[in-house]
């Protein structure tokens, strides 16, 4: 990323972003040269690198209305689906550079709980605790959510990063029990970013945690939970990531 985040008092004569025009609320934004853009456009200039009307990127589209969707029903707050999916490729980006692996990658991070509109609302957005029962429905979204992307031409790849994204790296996970490379790489990397998300971003029953409180529990996890190989990238790439949470942390802040 050629861009660098700056405090809004920096682009105080700046209140819309030079990218779509839209106003920025958010007292930290990314700057390029004297603009600045919002997150949603910083994400946009993460994804792979198709231009908007070229044809390969139809998947990518379809996948990006349908996150919007889920977000809106799981009631996320900000980008969540788009901010995982641009993170993952922050990562994705340290192992390959072939344009068509990233293109999976992206939708597959995109779409990793399309399953989830399967689940009833009284378990998806139950307050408290599971019980048994409700956890043998909600555990069933990987499967649920692969066998609808694996149907659309062109996310072959990403269908598969669907269905392991709750894949844990010493094989406890769900719903194969896949273990190390087993798992695919992009569902390798995700898993890395989800946690960070989840950690850094507010929840029902607690604030956001910070970058550094999240960075330990990742490290410590390392091997068990997450590919040593992605927590290596993860570290590798703090000063990005580390930026872009900085800036979805402030997006409901007032200028």
């Amino acid at each position: 990323m050629t861009e660098s985040l700056i405090s809004g008092k920096a682009c105080e004569p700046v209140r819309v972003c030079t990218l779509c025009g839209e106003r920025i609320d958010s007292p930290v934004f990314a700057r390029m040269g004297e603009q600045c853009c919002c997150e949603a456009c910083l994400l946009k200039r993460v994804q792979p690198g198709a231009g908007p009307n070229d044809p390969e990127r139809a998947p990518s589209a379809l996948a990006e209305a349908l996150a919007e969707l889920l977000d809106a029903r799981e009631q996320e707050t900000g980008l969540h689906s788009k901010r995982v999916a641009c993170h993952t490729l922050v990562l994705a980006r340290r192992f390959t550079a072939d344009p068509a692996v990233l293109r999976q990658i992206h939708p597959g991070a995109l779409l990793h709980d399309l399953g989830k509109i399967a689940v009833p609302d009284a378990i998806l957005l139950k307050p408290g605790p599971l019980t048994t029962g409700e956890w043998a429905v909600m555990r069933r979204h990987p499967e649920l959510g692969y066998q609808v992307v694996s149907k659309v031409p062109g996310l072959a790849a990403a269908s598969e990063m669907v269905l392991a994204h709750q894949e844990r790296f010493d094989g406890s996970g769900y719903p194969r029990g896949l273990s190390g490379k087993e798992i695919p790489l992009g569902a390798r990397l995700f898993a890395v970013i989800d946690t960070l998300d989840a950690m850094t971003s507010d929840r029902p029953y607690r604030e956001a945690l910070a970058y550094d409180v999240a960075k330990s529990e990742i490290l410590r996890l390392s091997g068990t939970q997450f590919d040593p190989a992605a927590v290596e990238a993860f570290v590798a790439e703090e000063a990005t990531l580390r930026a872009m949470v900085e800036m979805k942390c402030h997006a409901t802040e007032a200028p």
